[in-house]
């Protein structure tokens, strides 16, 4: 107990994941971010542009600058978008005919139109929306946060993802890694599919008593080496302890057989289309209500179409994505405030990067990191606002331009952190999650 508050007599018997205090009184205390894997269109989605269908297959003008990005270059014609917006909740928050369910919670959301990001390319877009970097080797946003304020369930991760079923994420581990943090604070992954967690039962009927020793063991022959502070070796005896504790308390955290007929209906996870999505969802939500600190859903997986990555037809691909994930991310925000938990628990929704108002062959487009929206609600974010904007055809953020870093130091500012206080030292070097640093949104707050 007194490991668990810092109070431990030593190093070695120290517990890293240990709740801490906020820098500053919190908004939120926990976060779910629904990551949009592949890249939703901006133009399609929450950022429409009459002046685009206006010029649909005509070349880019002159005004707008000339620009080149994977696929497209500046002779591409522009395509407009088929979707119909319209006006939502006492805000009048403009939403696309994609996301039906989600316009009940119009007055909930903060829609931010003019993100703005480095790489045109997936790994790196997604290295930099979660790290803060475009290389790989540096701590995700969930690892940073349980870095920072550990977690509450000793008996849960603190920070868990969950990928798509169709495919392994184009970036790969490293974007739910520690980087240069200890081991303990990566994302534990939970599978799509069959057993979420592998080995939550012991293996050749192993007892309690008998795993419970061997740990007790290990701790013993640890402590009598000359490396009883080495911090990976701690981080890994923690790994251990916090494994053993989720063999009895995981398998009741994640089971959503126990949730009511009336809640499954709510998520759609009797429906092909939204079972998937509609249960992770579910899943997250049970976890957040446990304790877990962070917890990130993808929805796209393995290569191109199976993701939001609409490069051959913007059209088939966006319906069938947004389908999935309408539903559930609508009953999601509804049974967090059902049970009193909306307004602690940040939601973050969007991908790596946008997409190009140009075309690619004749339906599709390309990525473009350039200007595109996401939103933000719950935690302390104001509800039924939109912030920024982008140019006439969607191209470039240019009102109230914020960068990935100002996303970053948004959500850390809503957790109670301070984006320069939470540091660590590698290399030589204070990194913060931020890099050179990122200014809030405060329009949203």
């Amino acid at each position: 107990m007194l490991a668990d508050d810092g109070q431990a007599a030593s190093p070695a018997t120290a517990n890293p994941l240990r709740s801490k205090d906020p820098h500053f009184p919190a908004k939120a205390k926990r976060v779910i971010f629904l990551f949009m894997a592949g890249g939703p269109s901006q133009v399609e989605t929450f950022d429409p542009k009459p002046t685009l269908n206006k010029l649909h297959k005509q070349p880019v003008p002159d005004s707008f600058g000339s620009i080149q990005t994977q696929q497209t270059t500046e002779n591409s014609l522009l395509l407009g978008s088929k979707r119909t917006f319209s006006r939502f909740g006492e805000s009048g928050a403009l939403i696309s005919d994609l996301f039906p369910k989600l316009t009940q919670h119009a007055d909930d959301l903060a829609i931010v139109r003019s993100l703005h990001a480095d790489s045109i390319v997936h790994s790196a877009a997604l290295y930099q929306m979660n790290s803060g970097r475009t290389l790989m080797g540096h701590p995700t946003v969930g690892s940073w946060i349980n870095y920072g304020l550990g977690t509450v369930n000793q008996n849960l991760p603190g920070y868990v993802v969950m990928l798509d079923p169709d495919g392994t994420l184009v970036g790969g581990p490293p974007c739910w890694g520690a980087g240069y943090f200890p081991p303990v604070f990566q994302g534990t992954l939970f599978r799509p599919d069959g057993v979420p967690i592998l080995d939550l039962v012991p293996h050749d009927n192993r007892s309690r008593k008998r795993q419970r020793n061997s740990l007790d063991l290990l701790n013993k022959l640890n402590g009598l080496t000359r490396r009883s502070d080495d911090q990976v070796l701690l981080s890994r005896l923690a790994t251990y302890e916090l494994a053993f504790r989720m063999q009895m308390h995981a398998p009741e955290a994640i089971d959503v057989s126990q949730e009511s007929k009336t809640t499954h209906n709510m998520y759609g996870t009797g429906d092909s289309k939204t079972a998937d999505f509609g249960t992770r969802c579910l899943m997250a939500r049970r976890l957040v209500e446990r304790g877990v600190r962070f917890v990130q859903l993808y929805s796209g997986g393995g290569p191109g179409n199976l993701t939001w990555d609409g490069h051959s037809d913007i059209e088939e691909n966006h319906l069938r994505m947004a389908a999935q994930v309408d539903q559930p991310v609508a009953a999601l925000i509804s049974d967090l405030k059902q049970r009193g938990l909306f307004d602690s628990t940040l939601i973050i929704w969007g991908g790596e990067f946008g997409r190009t108002p140009m075309s690619q062959g004749e339906t599709g487009r390309d990525h473009s990191p350039f200007g595109f929206s996401m939103w933000l609600a719950g935690g302390g974010i104001k509800g039924g606002v939109t912030v920024g904007g982008t140019d006439d055809i969607g191209l470039r953020a240019v009102e109230n331009p914020y960068h990935v870093r100002d996303l970053h130091a948004t959500i850390l500012h809503q957790l109670g952190l301070d984006q320069h206080k939470l540091s660590f030292l590698h290399n030589g070097r204070e990194e913060i999650l931020t890099d050179i640093g990122g200014k809030v949104i405060s329009e949203i707050i």
